[in-house]
């Protein structure tokens, strides 16, 4: 993850089927989350192929600013077997244009 400078607050515009458009801002961890689940797109996120510290808390986060994120619980094998979470982004998001320094 990039030093937190680079992920300064930034606006979002949310788009789903339920409501209309609306914008949020997020800042740090929780605007690298929200990016990396935009540019995962359908297939979605986990922390075994994002490596983050606190997925679960980046994501609750993210959901109480009405973000709908789906958690799909998978399985994994190998020598410590179990259960991740793969996190998938269910909205339209872009983010907002930066209007030009004057």
């Amino acid at each position: 993850m990039p030093h937190n400078r680079e992920w300064g607050p930034a606006a979002f515009v949310v788009e789903t089927k339920d409501r209309p458009a609306f914008t949020i801002t997020v800042a740090g961890r929780d605007r690298w989350t929200l990016e990396q689940l935009i540019t995962a797109g359908d297939r979605g996120c986990t922390p075994i192929d994002n490596p983050a510290p606190r997925w679960s808390g980046y994501v609750f986060n993210l959901r109480t600013l009405d973000l709908p994120v789906e958690t799909i619980t998978e399985q994994h094998h190998g020598p410590f077997a179990g259960t991740h979470a793969r996190y998938v982004l269910r909205a339209r998001v872009t983010r907002q244009r930066q209007e030009a320094a004057e």
